[in-house]
């Protein structure tokens, strides 16, 4: 598959770097040709300052992406469609990530530029090395209206100054939402995951209204009735703590405080973050953990293991349960299923403390670092403008990630998108999609994450149905017996992100106050928290009063300051236009 894969890849890029409107007159007809099918033919609304794309202009515009998808075939349909509908020829130049960095400098030294461009670089060099052009003067209702939409909400935030003011060079690709998320996929967060075959022993219990006595209840019972599992011991809850992973230690104090994910700190109602390390939330976790550690519920191994020992632990199917977050044990998870132990994969639940609301699943996190704009080179940049704008249009969203109505899905009396066995085994042939399907170009537009204005999810993927009907026969029963469609479903649903969130990847300056203090809360934590755990229960408060008087000796406000002054700048320059 991996050769026949390749094969179409190679035979499908196109590495010419044509201008706009090469090869025939730019399109700047302000009347819509007529419309057949589902695909419109125009640019936006009527009264669009952009030029309309029309079948009577056609237009040839060279696009690089960076990508691991593959380039769409000599003999692709949707191709085919942006050509009869739009009049629009892409010229390809597919770059993989691993080789971005060297083809970036490349074309920064040359100079020259494809008309698009959609990166994936995370420092933003062809915006300092001024490769795109400022988006602003086009981003208007009255001109890329559907762009417009798309990026108001979040217009300081996406803004870069690259040397020339600060100005929206590039609309990033990913997690912009609209109307629910649904998530047919994985959840992919934190949760305190527990086996589905501890929950089907116990007769399917539930999951609201969760605490930790309840979680470890569950997982002590099974333990206490199943010591073994496939001869070997049975592990009631592992603690991640390995290097780089030292999170899954250090986090879920602010989980069990109704808190979202910021990292080190709790941020209040008046947007305040403060340490919660050395507080009462944080104690009262670590205290449990000690006294289920005294009953034999913890692995004693968690703190001495590394990452790999972890993920292979997990992957015998012997442990019931551990705070993660689902990407990160991702290996683990895949290796039971490959070993059709799917009974022994896992489901998130979200302990809180004193009737706390749970806050575990948060909205994924718009990167602002990558996506998609228009080069210095382009001649027409008025054009490839408007062909973006015309892919953010819900019909064209809905055929780029769903394909053709009647062919690659169907639309019920209810309005709903499904598909049959056969499309859903065409979704995943490579070849297959590579006639009808544009992954590349997919991967680095603008998208409606979430759920289009009729209800439907945003792709297949995630729409829960069309999930459902992809599961194993196991994880399908499960989750009928819970009512439920998809993992998310066991989680809450997102809020709107805060303004400044997340705090974690707020930046601290190098050999900073606050960069020391932060790694020293960090240190202390790992010096600490395994033996506060794995002491013995009369031994917990000397310990964790020796850690408190630890982070009392470190320069705590320097970092709290730092981040409460990354909240207030996100606050004041992130909100909407």
């Amino acid at each position: 598959m991996k050769r026949f894969a390749s094969l179409v890849l190679a035979a499908a890029v196109a590495v010419a770097m044509s201008a706009c409107g090469n090869g025939s007159d730019s399109a700047t007809s302000t009347q819509s040709a007529a419309s057949t099918g589902s695909a419109p033919s125009t640019t936006a609304s009527s009264g669009s300052s952009l030029p309309v794309l029309s079948p009577d202009n056609p237009v040839e515009l060279s696009i690089w992406i960076t990508t691991s998808q593959q380039a769409p075939s000599a003999d692709n349909k949707l191709t085919k469609m942006l050509k009869d509908k739009l009049g629009v020829t892409l010229n390809y130049e597919i770059i993989t990530p691993d080789n971005q960095d060297q083809k970036i400098g490349v074309m920064l030294a040359g100079g020259e530029y494809p008309d698009i461009i959609g990166s994936t670089d995370q420092n933003a060099r062809l915006v300092t090395g001024g490769a795109y052009i400022p988006l602003d003067d086009y981003l208007k209702p009255e001109a890329a209206g559907a762009l417009y939409e798309h990026v108001k909400p979040y217009w300081n935030k996406i803004a870069y100054d690259g040397g020339q003011g600060k100005h929206i060079y590039q609309i990033p690709n990913y997690n912009r939402f609209y109307g629910e998320i649904t998530g047919g996929t994985n959840y992919s967060a934190s949760g305190f995951w527990i086996q589905k075959a501890v929950l089907a022993d116990q007769g399917y219990p539930d999951l609201s209204n969760m605490t930790l006595e309840k979680y470890f209840k569950m997982l002590e019972d099974y333990k206490n009735k199943y010591p073994k599992i496939d001869g070997q011991d049975t592990i009631a809850f592992e603690i991640l703590c390995a290097q780089g992973r030292e999170w899954g230690l250090t986090n879920p104090p602010e989980y069990l405080a109704g808190a979202p994910n910021n990292g080190g700190v709790i941020v209040d109602e008046n947007n305040v973050a403060a340490i919660f390390a050395d507080k009462d939330v944080a104690k009262r976790y670590y205290k449990y953990l000690n006294e289920m550690n005294a009953k034999g519920m913890v692995d004693k191994e968690s703190f001495t293991q590394t990452l790999d020992q972890y993920l292979a632990k997990l992957a015998t199917g012997r442990v019931l349960g551990m705070y993660d977050q689902r990407w990160s044990y991702g290996n683990a998870h895949d290796a039971l299923v490959a070993a059709n132990k799917v009974e022994r994969t896992y489901v998130a639940t979200m302990p809180t403390f004193d009737g706390k609301a749970p806050y575990y699943a948060d909205r994924d996190v718009m990167n602002i670092n990558q996506g998609v704009g228009v080069s210095v080179s382009c001649k027409k940049p008025e054009v490839a403008i408007a062909f973006i704008n015309t892919m953010m249009n819900e019909d064209w969203q809905k055929i780029l990630a769903w394909g053709v109505e009647g062919e690659d899905y169907q639309k019920g009396a209810d309005g709903k998108f499904t598909r049959n066995e056969q499309q859903r085994a065409n979704s995943t042939d490579l070849i297959w999609r590579s006639s009808n399907r544009l992954m590349a170009l997919v991967d680095i537009l603008p998208k409606h994450n979430g759920t289009y204005s009729d209800g439907n999810a945003y792709s297949p993927d995630d729409q829960p149905e069309e999930f459902f009907a992809t599961l194993k026969q196991y994880d399908q029963d499960f989750l009928t017996k819970y009512s439920k469609k998809t993992w998310r479903d066991f989680n809450n649903q997102p809020p709107e992100n805060p303004v400044y969130y997340p705090a974690w990847n707020i930046a601290l300056p190098d050999g900073s106050d606050a960069q020391m203090a932060d790694k020293q809360l960090r240190d202390t934590a790992l010096q600490f928290l395994p033996k506060a755990i794995m002491a013995s229960p009369d031994k917990f408060e000397s310990i964790w009063s020796e850690y408190t008087t630890a982070i009392s000796k470190i320069n705590v406000k320097a970092y709290e300051d730092a981040i409460n002054a990354g909240i207030q700048d996100r606050i004041k320059n992130w909100a909407t236009k």
